[in-house]
């Protein structure tokens, strides 16, 4: 039997009744409603059971248009100029379509077609289109992204900006051009109902844009109400409850609240109305994790499902719907996630690029994200969100001129920014001063079958000074014949680590992965000096000898982050540790054996230093990076191996640096043969200071030349002359350095941690004027004790 035979059988098993029963009443309905149009019958355009006239209240009104206009003249004046010139590409024919620019469709324009792959989808009833069959029809995201219909939201835009008919006369041309080539129910552009949700959504804009303009036919708002009907026929028919029940089931109810709410002659319009808003309320908490990020652990998923619930419930409220708090709750926290992601530095990618938006689909790279944060300020009063994010022309549109008041009224105020969301497993140690942020990924890969997740656990980016250094590489194609799905998306593509060649999970089709790894936090440690990270996966243990990968991530607030990759388990392996760097970079490879990472157009620059003895090989490869959905550009990724017997580990230094600053010290693992595998040392010896980590895996004692401790981890800073400059303590009651006690306590102490600010030239304090810890313990350090230091500084100098 086929693999996609065994998945089959595996769902009939784990089918509830109602999956059971809703997948036989749509495949009933879609084949009686083949027949019925072999048969001539047809859909008829619906009885409406009241005036057209008498509709629900829509973001605006048309009084209110020409106000909108003007702010939008006077506030976004660069906007206004992109959607004219938008709109005269598209009455040429030619179009932007997520990645790809100036598409050229020509004269005639065929609805069916991947212009880019020079296929056409077949016109056979709509379930028997294979879309996701390359040979067939192509990549099926560039057929739908045009027939999503968001373009001729753009024209009706450019005609109120402009009152020049030519756009309203190409909009109703490309209408019925459309509507003559996409008969029901044949073709592609029926196989997705949340496809056919998102072109209701553009018609309704449509709508409401031109609503009592003078260019507007006399039959055109009825031709629109009619194929409204027919598209939330369908949508209602045929839910994605069980197909996919994520973005897709809550664009679908999404479209079915504003049909409903927005047309209530339609005549089943209190029905889709009623049940679009039960589901976009309960898929509030069912896909969305405590921590507010989504729960396909992808940001542009993230920020699609947020549009969606932000403009439902704006909808809502102009309608003078009562709003659950539930739903403002789970709104509020997923824009909380997004001033968390970039609180100092770039988003981050991870996860899957669907390349669309809901309002804008220009608006698609991963910089556009923070969109929402400016309509949230206005929404929900934050002027948390108004200093995160920037006023955009879809918070215009959707508050009025009332809610760019209330935006301009806000004071930006410091994000309230969480360092963690615990749910998702995502962590971001950032420097605010610095303008510097490392983000750790110690979450699942996803929801289900991890449909659009990476196999990224425990993978890392990290941007200095607003420019992204280490990146994920992102997605660029669901299907291609240029690059492979799995490429992109697989372990090799991350700032992680791959064994024997295989990704952490098993790719399962492009949507879905199998045996999905366990990641597990072993340790969070947030100190005012420091952050400390430690979790480990599952991925690896289907390996010969049950592999675990476990990765921790120190960082010295202002200074650097160490990584230490450990990899345990039986026998020998291929290990391989990937570096991407984002396209611009410089990568040179210095005389060390350390790489130097820079942007010639900016002063900020990485370092990356391997620790010596671990002697891997290096290659600096060339690969690519998408920044959205269909584009590839070069870039370089530096890829560190070798073939080993387990336990064995990289450990890795990441140092912020200006370009004048070429002296970036010597990381070195301390006497390794004499030190029992489960206790490790190094030794990071950086201009002005040393610094020593020390990783205690058993939580015994243990002892390293002048050191003794029990804790889990513990590190320490000394100055050149040997004065102890800072230490620190994570699970342990007890450090002494030479026989002199720095912690000793009855019970083991989560965290702790000191730092002398009162050693200058060499020389010490007075006991009396000695500080305290940070926990407010009285420390200090005498003679016998700077000299114990010092003489363990020269005996480790040249291990």
């Amino acid at each position: 039997m086929s693999q996609s035979g065994r998945n089959l059988r595996k769902r009939l098993r784990q089918a509830t009744w109602a999956e059971v029963t809703t997948r036989a009443r749509q495949a009933t309905a879609k084949r009686w409603d083949y027949a019925a149009y072999r048969l001539g019958i047809g859909f008829k355009d619906p009885q409406l059971r009241t005036s057209p006239a008498h509709r629900g209240r829509f973001f605006f009104s048309s009084e209110e248009l020409p106000a909108i206009c003007a702010t939008l003249r006077q506030k976004l004046p660069e906007r206004v100029q992109e959607i004219q010139e938008s709109a005269e590409r598209i009455c040429t024919h030619r179009f932007d379509l997520l990645g790809y620019e100036g598409l050229d469709y020509g004269p005639r324009i065929d609805w069916h077609a991947d212009l880019v792959h020079s296929k056409r989808a077949p016109l056979k009833p709509w379930f028997r289109v294979r879309y996701l069959d390359f040979n067939e029809v192509g990549d099926s995201k560039i057929t739908w992204e045009l027939n999503r219909h968001q373009h001729l939201v753009t024209l009706a835009k450019a005609y109120l900006l402009t009152k020049d008919t030519r756009y309203t006369e190409e909009l109703f041309r490309l209408w019925y051009g459309w509507r003559e080539q996409n008969s029901y129910p044949l073709g592609i552009n029926w196989a997705s109902s949340l496809e056919v949700a998102f072109r209701s959504l553009s018609w309704i804009w449509i709508y409401h844009l031109l609503q009592d303009a003078p260019v507007l036919s006399q039959t055109f708002p009825s031709d629109l109400i009619a194929g409204l009907a027919l598209h939330g026929r369908h949508i209602e028919k045929y839910l994605s409850t069980f197909f996919s029940p994520n973005t897709h089931l809550l664009g679908e109810a999404v479209a079915l609240f504003f049909l409903g709410t927005l047309f209530p002659a339609l005549p089943n319009a209190h029905r889709w109305g009623k049940k679009g808003w039960q589901i976009i309320q309960e898929h509030a908490v069912a896909q969305v994790r405590a921590d507010g990020m989504y729960f396909e652990q992808s940001l542009h998923y993230h920020v699609y499902a947020l549009d969606f619930f932000l403009h439902a419930r704006t909808l809502a409220t102009v309608n003078q719907m009562r709003i659950a708090a539930e739903l403002d709750a789970t709104i509020v926290k997923m824009l909380e996630a997004l001033c968390t992601l970039s609180q100092a530095g770039c988003l981050p990618h991870f996860g899957d690029d669907d390349g669309g938006r809901v309002f804008d689909p220009s608006r698609n790279r991963a910089e556009h994200l923070l969109d929402p944060l400016s309509t949230g300020a206005a929404i929900f009063m934050r002027g948390d969100f108004k200093a995160a994010g920037t006023l955009c022309e879809e918070a215009l549109w959707l508050l009025g001129n009332d809610g760019i008041a209330r935006f301009d009224s806000l004071v930006e105020t410091k994000p309230k920014a969480s360092s963690a969301l615990p749910a998702s497993g995502i962590y971001v140690l950032a420097d605010h001063t610095a303008g510097q942020q490392l983000v750790f990924d110690a979450g699942p890969l996803g929801s289900g079958r991890a449909g659009h997740g990476h196999a990224d656990a425990l993978s890392v980016n990290l941007s200095i000074a607003g420019r992204e250094f280490l990146t994920d590489p992102g997605t660029f194609s669901y299907v291609s014949a240029d690059i492979d799905r799995n490429l992109l998306r697989g372990t090799g593509a991350h700032n992680t680590v791959r064994i024997d060649g295989v990704d952490q999970a098993e790719p399962d089709g492009p949507f879905g992965w199998r045996e999905l790894p366990r990641v597990s936090l072993e340790a969070y440690h947030r100190g005012e000096t420091f952050s400390l990270l430690i979790a480990d996966h599952s991925g690896y243990r289907r390996l010969p000898g049950g592999v675990v990968h476990q990765r921790a991530v120190f960082e010295a607030k202002s200074g650097f982050w160490f990584l230490r990759d450990v990899i345990r388990g039986g026998g020998e392996h291929e290990l391989e540790q990937f570096w991407h760097f984002a396209p611009g970079l410089e990568v040179k490879t210095e005389v060390d054996g350390s790489f130097t990472i820079q942007d010639s157009h900016r002063d900020h620059g990485l370092a990356l230093l391997t620790a010596e003895k671990q002697s891997p090989q290096s290659h600096m490869e060339e690969d690519y990076w998408s920044p959205s959905y269909g584009h590839a550009m070069s870039s370089f990724t530096l890829r560190l191996s070798r073939r080993s017997m387990l336990p064995s580990e990289f450990a890795t230094l990441l140092i912020p640096l200006p370009r004048s600053r070429t002296d970036r010290g010597r990381l070195m693992r301390l006497n390794p043969e004499a030190m029992d595998s489960s206790f490790r040392c190094y030794r990071y010896d950086a201009p002005g200071e040393t610094h020593h980590f020390f990783f205690n895996d058993s939580g015994l004692e243990c002892r390293a030349g002048f050191w003794q401790s029990n804790a889990r981890f513990f590190y320490c800073a000394t100055s050149p002359k040997g004065n102890l400059l800072r230490w620190i303590v994570c699970r342990g009651s007890f450090l002494t350095v030479g026989g002199h006690a720095l912690l000793d306590e009855a019970e083991m102490v989560e965290c702790r941690e000191w730092a002398d600010n009162s050693v200058a030239n060499g020389e010490t304090l007075a006991p009396e004027n000695r500080p305290t810890d940070l926990h407010g313990h009285a420390h200090g350090a005498d003679k016998a004790l700077v000299r114990t230091i010092g003489e363990e500084a020269d005996t480790t100098r040249d291990r």
